[in-house]
């Protein structure tokens, strides 16, 4: 098993939180990972990116030149990565901030109103983790289960009576992209 993704958005967005978490739970599984983070000018508000790489096999370089899939957060990072795209892969767009109209034909795309899907829970600042949840479902990658296990190990102890809200979003995430997939 070889899956790798890039997920991008503004500083802000906490598209890093879900790409160390996305790690943490490969590596939990048992899977060789790997995790770069990629900041823009500015944190917050500027651009950010990450890649995952997981793997069921040592992984010979951790840099993605053409993604198997992507987490878009933002139009800018539609336009960025996109064409970048591997045909046939899969990308999950925040359709709550993402032109679904520019998605390309050549490749699967999973279409979440991550910001509205949040904030139908309580806190729109967990868009990231619908996104997450909903790539999970999509890919593969690492069971949900342990997605959701590993939040108490990359949500500080300050914010872990935010746990089960994140388990909840991912799970709600998850939710809608397997109702597309029926």
């Amino acid at each position: 098993m070889y899956q790798d993704v890039i997920i991008a958005g503004f500083g802000g967005q906490g598209v890093m939180l879900i790409g160390n978490l996305l790690a943490y739970a490969g590596m939990e599984a048992g899977s060789e990972v790997t995790y770069i983070p990629v900041y823009g000018p500015e944190m917050r508000g500027g651009t950010a990116n990450c890649t995952v790489v997981i793997s069921s096999e040592d992984i010979g370089s951790p840099i993605i030149q053409s993604p198997k899939s992507l987490i878009i957060m933002n139009q800018p990072s539609l336009d960025k990565f996109q064409p970048k795209l591997v045909d046939g892969g899969v990308q999950i767009l925040n359709s709550s901030l993402v032109d679904p109209e520019k998605a390309e034909d050549r490749v699967t795309t999973y279409t979440v109103p991550a910001n509205e899907i949040a904030d139908g829970l309580g806190n729109t600042r967990m868009a990231n983790m619908v996104a997450l949840g909903a790539y999970v479902q999509a890919t593969g990658c690492v069971p949900l289960e342990q997605v959701k296990k590993s939040l108490s190990s990359v949500i500080s102890s300050r914010y872990s009576h935010l746990i089960p809200k994140n388990a909840e979003a991912l799970q709600a995430g998850a939710d809608h992209v397997a109702a597309q997939m029926k």
